[in-house]
């Protein structure tokens, strides 16, 4: 098994995607008005977070000006402005800012991930380039061996965990889980547990128009929250 300092190298090191390692690249060279004196990050962007982690956020990828610009999962967007302070209001975070790899925030029982780890054109993915950083989070999976509850921000995120659990061999609990805002799932692996949370993205264009809100964002973290303090309770398996 991969230790997480392997993987991040693994990761740093990655080129299976043309595609993406020369746009990632591309716009680290021409970079952004506002970030101009700013030296990009330009690689593949590795998780984040505690190695003791029982918590895990999956997702979708690196934001050209945000993670692909300061080399850390939701630092340095609008996406992470959101995020942060709703991972500090639960605990789960030192800090409710996020700027840089060097700014000191520490996570607290949580670790941060996407689906895919280079910077995407218009953000989208290919479903070739998801397949090849999945084993990427197979791994963060493998090496997190105290993990309880995995949050997917966004239907990709959601559906990356949904693939990576089900190659590790969990089966899941009622019915079908489908992608929507809160809704909960369980998967077991012989005596193993894990729950699945499921939240919208916390991108511009769901924060700015309503679609996520704080109340709503926060109530996801609130409940992965009640989660692993009650250890021999578990939401239903159906989603809500």
């Amino acid at each position: 098994m991969k230790t997480l300092e392997q993987i991040e190298r693994t990761v740093i090191r990655c080129r299976r995607c043309p595609r993406l390692r020369a746009f990632a690249e591309e716009i680290a060279r021409e970079k952004r008005r506002a970030h101009r004196d700013c030296d990009y990050w330009g690689k593949p962007v590795p998780g984040f977070g505690d190695p003791h982690a029982r918590v895990i956020l999956v997702g979708l990828a690196p934001g050209a000006h945000g993670s692909n610009r300061t080399g850390r999962p939701f630092t340095g967007d609008a996406s992470g402005d959101f995020l942060y302070p709703a991972l500090y209001r639960a605990g789960f975070a030192s800090a409710p800012v996020a700027i840089s790899r060097d700014d000191g925030l520490r996570l607290v029982d949580c670790f941060i991930t996407a689906a895919a780890r280079c910077a995407p054109p218009q953000n989208k993915p290919t479903p070739h380039e998801l397949q090849n950083c999945s084993p990427y989070l197979l791994d963060e999976f493998d090496a997190l061996g105290k993990l309880r509850v995995l949050v997917a921000l966004g239907a990709i995120g959601f559906a990356a965990i949904l693939k990576m659990l089900q190659a590790r061999g969990f089966a899941f609990e009622g019915p079908k889980p489908v992608f929507s805002h809160g809704a909960r799932y369980r998967a077991r692996l012989g005596e193993r547990v894990v729950e699945v949370i499921a939240s919208f993205h916390p991108s511009r264009q769901n924060t700015n128009t309503g679609k996520l809100t704080v109340p709503m964002f926060d109530s996801i973290f609130t409940s992965a929250r009640e989660v692993l303090e009650s250890p021999k309770k578990h939401a239903p398996a159906a989603g809500s």
